[in-house]
């Protein structure tokens, strides 16, 4: 997986390296890039809808989002010898994510040797508001 994952990134093919992970096609994500790195995008399904009485997404989507960003962003812009692996994430639900498509973006705080910090942001229309945060610390291994 680690070869195919390291010949979508020489490509340039944020598609193939998606299609690596089966969670991606349930949550609909997909990904495109910026000049500010990977953006990641989950369009909206009625399967991610948690209250249908408002109707908001599920926090658990939302949370699955935040975390897919991190990992697409450390796997497109780390030299990762292994898959991210999650140690800790710590969640802030800001507002009610309405049924819409939703964006987020990871920014790498701080890389070390094994563990790599990063940041994340989700929004739905406009990215100075956002529906949901995150930080994240993973267990990586940095290729030397």
């Amino acid at each position: 997986m680690l070869q195919r994952i390291a010949e979508a990134r020489a490509a340039g093919e944020l598609g193939a390296l998606l299609a690596e992970i089966p969670y991606v096609k349930f949550l609909g994500l997909s990904a495109s890039r910026d000049d500010r790195g990977v953006i990641t995008t989950m369009s909206y399904g009625p399967h991610l809808v948690g209250n249908p009485a408002i109707p908001a997404l599920h926090g658990g989507t939302l949370g699955a989002l935040l975390e897919s960003a991190a990992v697409f962003e450390l796997l497109w812009s780390s030299e990762t010898a292994v898959l991210p692996k999650t140690i800790t994430i710590t969640i802030d639900y800001l507002r009610s994510a309405k049924p819409l498509d939703t964006h987020a973006r990871g920014v790498v705080t701080r890389q070390g040797r094994r563990v790599a910090n990063v940041r994340i942001e989700a929004w739905q229309d406009d990215p100075t508001v956002l529906v949901a945060s995150a930080h994240a610390h993973f267990l990586i291994k940095r290729e030397d």
